[in-house]
């Protein structure tokens, strides 16, 4: 699964351009982060209550109600189609990436299968299977280091020095 064009080859225009974009996208990854961890303080408890409500606890500081069908629908469809255009353009980067196969292969497939999980599992938790959010939590994680180190190694290949420019 190699491509004959590296980073290396890239002009410096297309590097700038690409490097940029992995800026934008990280600030907007991470701050959907940041919502994440303030809606669910990133507990598997925390994300059940997020989509089924916390009515029954009379001692929540903040009261939750079950999100309606719609809402989660739209939550659901929104989510699986901008992540996985966002992971399939990141997975085509990493595709241009000198790395062993195993792990190129893993960076651009995991996110995306990931994706499925999370969303799926919400819905799924949602719908009565409440042990899904075990399920959400782990592969919420898994999604969230293949970005980062997708990130980080595009933009440390991106940007490396050859020795013939030295």
């Amino acid at each position: 699964m190699n491509f004959n064009t590296t980073f290396a080859e890239f002009p410096k225009e297309v590097k700038l351009l690409i490097g940029a974009f992995l800026i934008v996208l990280s600030v907007g990854y991470f701050t959907g982060f940041r919502f994440v961890n303030e809606t669910t303080e990133n507990t598997p408890t925390g994300i059940q209550e997020n989509y089924l409500g916390n009515e029954d606890d009379l001692e929540a500081k903040v009261m939750k109600f079950k999100k309606p069908k719609r809402e989660m629908l739209t939550i659901i469809h929104t989510h699986i189609l901008s992540m996985s255009v966002i992971f399939f353009i990141l997975g085509g980067l990493v595709s241009f990436a000198k790395l062993p196969a195993w792990l190129k292969k893993s960076l651009m497939l995991e996110p995306l299968l990931s994706v499925l999980l999370t969303f799926g599992g919400i819905y799924l938790m949602w719908s009565g299977y409440h042990f899904m959010r075990y399920v959400v939590m782990i592969s919420g994680i898994l999604m969230t280091t293949s970005f980062i180190l997708s990130v980080v190694i595009v933009f440390l290949q991106l940007f490396k020095r050859n020795k013939a420019e030295i």
